[in-house]
């Protein structure tokens, strides 16, 4: 299994950046996927960026252009870097790993907060 702790999370204006943080406690190389997700308020939970072991991502339509995911092998940690925020981006936002099929770790979630 593997612990994953998030932070970076805030109240931001419209148009600013944040970056979320996603620290894993065990190394992150054999690990086949990462990814954040986010929760809105009276909303499902829905896919914002995924990155994979071999470094390849995927975005949500929603965030593309605009958010970036990476990982730091050495440091076990994935980072997603959002620009240009939108008062819509505010959500809570997990971080998840896919350890193997149908087996998943979250973790506990940082709130991101944007004002008009």
């Amino acid at each position: 299994q593997v612990q994953l702790v998030e932070s970076g999370g805030g109240l931001v204006q419209a148009g600013g950046s944040l970056r979320l943080s996603c620290a894993a406690s065990r190394s992150i190389l054999s690990i086949n996927t990462m990814g954040w997700y986010r929760q809105a308020p009276g909303k499902q939970r829905e896919l914002v960026a995924t990155i994979t072991g071999g470094g390849s991502t995927n975005y949500a339509d929603s965030v593309k252009g605009r958010f970036t995911i990476s990982s730091d092998i050495a440091k076990n940690t994935v980072y997603l870097q959002m620009n240009s925020l939108k008062p819509e981006d505010t959500a809570v936002y997990y971080c998840n790993a896919k350890l193997r099929i149908n087996v998943f770790a979250w973790g506990q979630g940082t709130q991101v907060t944007v004002s008009s």
